[in-house]
C-alpha cells in the first residue's frame, strides 16, 4: 500500500480502457509518471499496459453495470494508491437503430452501461474526491451529447442525459474543488464502429434513406475519421492540470462544426418564439 497521498503524481481512475481513448489516455498518464488504476471488463486485456509499471498501474475488472465491480475496484484503488484524483467516465458504447424500429433490450442495456453504469461510478468516487476537496471527473460524452442524428436516437439520449447531468454536478461540485469536464469528439479513429457499436438494422423502407442511410455511412467510415486518439487522450492531460477546466469542449473540426450548428439553430427558435413562450406565464410573473 502506498503511504503518498499527495496529488504530485496524481492517481487516474480510467472506466473502458481495453481500446481507444481509455487506453490512450492511461498509456499517456503513465509514460508521465502519474498512477493509473486501468479498467475493464476482461482486465487481461489489460496486462501488457500495465507490465511494465507494476508501482504506478493497477488493473481491476470492472463492469460499470455491476454495483459489486465499482466498490472492489475504488477499495482496491485506496488500498493501492490511497486517493483519487481524476475520474474518466470513459466506458460505454453504441446503439443504432431506427426510432420506432428499436429494440426494448437493446436500448435498456445501453442506458445501463452508458448512464446508469456511468451514474453509480461517479457516486462511489465523489466522497474521496469531496473528502479531498480535489478532484476532476471527465465525461466522454460525444457529439451526439450536443445533437441528435437520424440512426442514432436512443445513443443520443444517453449522451444529452449525461451532459444535463453534468451540469448540475458541476454546480454542485465545483465549489468543493471538483472540476467537471464533458469531451464532446466527433468522429476518431477508435474502432467504435466495429468494436462498440450493436445495430438494428432499418428494415422498413420509410426510413432507408434516413436512419438506413446514416447507419451505413457509419460503417463505411470506419478507420477513415479525421480525429486522433491520442492528440485528443494528450489534450484530457493537459486539461486536468488546468485551474479552470472547462466544462464542455468539442474535439474535432466535425463536432465543433455540428455542434454550433445545433446549438444556435436551439437558440435561435427560442428567440423567434419568445413572445408566444412568456405568453404562457401569468402576467408580470418573473419579469
Amino acid at each position: 500500500m502506498s503511504s503518498d497521498h499527495s496529488s504530485a503524481t496524481p492517481v487516474w481512475f480510467i472506466s473502458g480502457c481495453s481500446t481507444g481513448f481509455g487506453r490512450e489516455l492511461a498509456s499517456q498518464a503513465l509514460a508521465r509518471g502519474w498512477r493509473v488504476v486501468a479498467t475493464a471488463r476482461q482486465p487481461g486485456s489489460l496486462s501488457d499496459l500495465v507490465a511494465s509499471h507494476a508501482d504506478r498501474a493497477l488493473a481491476q475488472p470492472l463492469d460499470v453495470t455491476r454495483h459489486d465491480q465499482i466498490d472492489a475496484a475504488v477499495a482496491a484503488t485506496l488500498r493501492q494508491f490511497g486517493r483519487i484524483d481524476v475520474l474518466v467516465n470513459n466506458a460505454g458504447y453504441g446503439y443504432q437503430s431506427s426510432i420506432e424500429e428499436g429494440d426494448d433490450a437493446e436500448i435498456r442495456a445501453m442506458f445501463d452501461a452508458n448512464v446508469f453504469g456511468l451514474f453509480a461510478l461517479t457516486r462511489a468516487i465523489l466522497p474521496i474526491m469531496r473528502q479531498q476537496r480535489s478532484g476532476h471527473v471527465f465525461n466522454i460524452t460525444s457529439l451526439a451529447g450536443l445533437r441528435g442524428f437520424a440512426g442514432s436516437g436512443y445513443y443520443a439520449a444517453t449522451k444529452h442525459a449525461i451532459e444535463g447531468w453534468a451540469d448540475a454536478l458541476a454546480q454542485e461540485c465545483n465549489p468543493l474543488g471538483i472540476q467537471v469536464t464533458n469531451i464532446e469528439p466527433g468522429p476518431f479513429r477508435t474502432d467504435w464502429a466495429g468494436r462498440s457499436l450493436h445495430q438494428t438494422p432499418a428494415v422498413v423502407e420509410d426510413y432507408a434513406e434516413t436512419a438506413g442511410a446514416r447507419m451505413q455511412s457509419i460503417k463505411d467510415a470506419s478507420g477513415k475519421q479525421a480525429g486522433d486518439p491520442a492528440r485528443a487522450a494528450k489534450l484530457m492531460l493537459e486539461l486536468s492540470l488546468e485551474q479552470n477546466a472547462p466544462l464542455n469542449i468539442a474535439l474535432g473540426a466535425a463536432a465543433i462544426r455540428l455542434g454550433t450548428e445545433r446549438l444556435q439553430a436551439k437558440i435561435d427558435s427560442i428567440q423567434a418564439n419568445e413572445a408566444r413562450g412568456l405568453a404562457t406565464d401569468f402576467p408580470h410573473a418573473g419579469r
